[in-house]
């Protein structure tokens, strides 16, 4: 079975003053509080999301 690939996902901006949306984003991925990180696996969905709110998140890990 191939390993599944996991992006390494750290906020890096508060969700302060922005839509609602957005911190709906962040809260879906696992990061409501600054420099949270998460491994999350590389999917349409994640990267979507991840899209969404990129002005506020680092993602390492990518291929």
């Amino acid at each position: 079975m191939a390993k599944k690939k996991t992006l390494r996902v750290t906020q890096i901006g508060s969700p302060i003053r922005r839509e609602k949306s957005q911190r709906q984003t962040l809260i879906g991925l696992g990061l409501n509080k600054m420099h949270r990180t998460r491994e999350l696996e590389d999917t349409p969905a994640v990267r979507g999301m991840i899209n969404k709110v990129s002005h506020m998140v680092r993602v390492e890990g990518e291929s």
